[in-house]
């Protein structure tokens, strides 16, 4: 199983990335043997990978810089790099290769304090010899003065310094950035090819899979997760049911009431998981005792700690949010093929007695204004508006359709 194995419906982008890797890697020879470098070299030293959500650009970009790390023997022997069993590609796949700096949004932004310790790394010379890679999974979330600091960067890179920069579309980076970048753009995979995927890499019975890749509508994650967490499905099955309670405003403003808390606990349920160790490890390696106190003139480290698991707090519930806007707006979908006559297949299937009652009970028009207010919904929350205050006017509109 090769590193390009997990990049769904992505064959082109999967053979230009093999391609540069097979000339990033003759080029490494070349410079270990005084050999001459390859001529007309696919590789270069910046690149941008967009595509809609789910189509998996940072699954590529990892995936490529796998394959640069890769140190499997085979290549002696004419063998592409990115083996996927190796300890180059191996470490690079789960984020623990020296070689390898991810950043990526923590709260709304990437503050330039986030990235001065990456930036700062990619002037310098790779650990192993290979390549020093520096991922930017969120690159739509640069602020100004992040964005100048990785310009200069990739404007200047040292010799054996790649930056990989993920965005939704070429528009989210600066234009300063992107025309240093050769920019890859991955599609939507197809609903069958993420199914195939469930039942070959996660064991999932073949009909469950094609009834979640439906349901998501070609988006990989979000179909792994579906597939394998229950509590996922649940949250699917409660966020779908918010259209049949907002007959009345009661019912709506609870159900809002009732989607932001839900939000709330997916945030809350990461920060046990993740803020208590964090702050344990921090204070260990900043010589605290086991439940002493911390040594003078280290408050300051730990503040930042606790202003950064604060703004993940944040950013956890509005990604989950998210998810349950893309939920409604597909519902939705569904409701104005019905009314249409399309014969497209329905997301939600398993919704369709709801979806055939709504369909009867309105009209084209207002379905589309739902659509409308959902989407309006996502771009109070882009402005920072409070969740709930966000989420009640959605359901309000809803209700008025």
């Amino acid at each position: 199983m090769t590193v390009w194995d997990d990049l769904v419906g992505q064959e082109r982008v999967s053979e230009q990335l093999a391609a540069a890797a097979r000339d990033a890697d003759a080029l490494v020879t070349a410079v270990a043997t005084d050999a001459p470098p390859p001529e007309a070299s696919k590789m270069t030293h910046a690149w941008l990978f967009t595509g809609p959500p789910g189509a998996g650009r940072n699954q590529a970009a990892r995936a490529f810089a796998a394959a640069l790390q890769c140190v499997s023997p085979d290549r002696a022997l004419g063998g592409s790099p990115g083996c996927g069993f190796c300890d180059g590609c191996h470490t690079a796949l789960v984020g623990t290769h020296a070689d390898v700096s991810s950043v990526a949004a923590v709260g709304s932004e990437i503050l330039v304090k986030d990235m001065r310790d990456t930036v700062r790394k990619s002037f310098t010379s790779p650990a192993n010899g290979r390549w020093q890679v520096i991922l930017v999974e969120d690159a739509e979330r640069l602020n100004e003065k992040s964005a100048n600091a990785v310009l200069k960067a990739v404007e200047e890179p040292a010799p054996r310094t790649v930056w990989l920069l993920c965005a939704p579309s070429i528009e989210d980076v600066l234009p300063t950035i992107r025309s240093r970048c050769r920019h890859l753009n991955l599609s939507t995979p197809s609903v069958d090819a993420v199914a195939d995927m469930l039942v070959r890499s996660e064991g999932v019975e073949p009909d469950v899979a094609a009834a979640v890749a439906r349901a998501t509508q070609g988006h990989v994650d979000r179909a792994r997760r579906l597939a394998t967490d229950p509590a996922a499905r649940e949250r699917r099955a409660a966020v779908l049911k918010l259209p049949l309670r907002v007959a009345d405003i009661g019912g709506a403003l609870k159900a809002a009431q009732e989607l932001v808390d839900a939000a709330a606990e997916d945030a809350k349920q990461l920060a046990e998981e993740m803020d208590g160790k964090e702050t344990e490890d921090l204070k260990a390696a900043l010589g605290a005792a086991q439940g002493g106190r911390l040594p003078r003139g280290t408050a300051g480290v730990v503040k930042e700690l606790e202003d950064m698991q604060k703004r993940r707090r944040t950013r956890t519930q509005r990604d989950s949010l998210d998810v349950a806007l893309t939920d409604l707006t597909s519902f939705y979908r569904d409701v104005l093929a019905l009314q249409l006559g399309t014969r497209i297949a329905l997301a939600n299937a398993d919704a369709e007695d709801a979806l055939e009652r709504l369909a009867r009970g309105s009209s084209p028009e207002a379905t589309l204004r739902r659509i409308e207010a959902i989407a309006a919904c996502g771009e109070a929350l882009d402005r920072n508006v409070p969740p709930l205050l966000a989420v009640e006017a959605m359901a309000m509109a809803l209700r008025a359709g």
